[in-house]
């Protein structure tokens, strides 16, 4: 999946927690909103806009990174509420991204086919 495709995707499935999410799909929205924060942030200071705005797009890109943090870790066969484990300090973060960097289940699994098509 391209940067681009990972984008459209994760905004068409906004509050979309069933299904599955490539790696690929995970890393590149990540980026995005990486990119996006920096920008923000960037333009905040120059021009002084309020919080306002910045608090709907951090909104926004908070939904999104749930939505595609959840159907990652139904692709590997993980319920989404395992996107909790991220409470435990330090430990929790480690086994989360090991989890986002494993690769997709093989075939069907109960969060539905396989994103690669395999």
């Amino acid at each position: 999946m391209s940067f681009v495709d990972s984008i459209k995707t994760c905004f068409s499935k906004i509050v979309t927690f069933d299904g599955r999410a490539r790696r690929s799909e995970y890393w590149w929205f990540q980026l995005f909103v990486f990119i996006v924060d920096i920008v923000v942030s960037a333009i905040i200071n120059q021009t002084g806009l309020g919080a306002t705005v910045s608090g709907i797009i951090s909104l926004l890109l908070a939904l999104c990174s749930l939505s595609v943090a959840v159907r990652r870790l139904h692709d590997i066969g993980k319920s989404g509420w395992f996107y909790l484990i991220g409470l435990i300090p330090l430990v929790g973060w480690i086994i989360l991204i090991v989890w986002y960097c494993k690769d997709s289940e093989p075939g069907e699994n109960q969060y539905g086919p396989n994103p690669k098509g395999m």
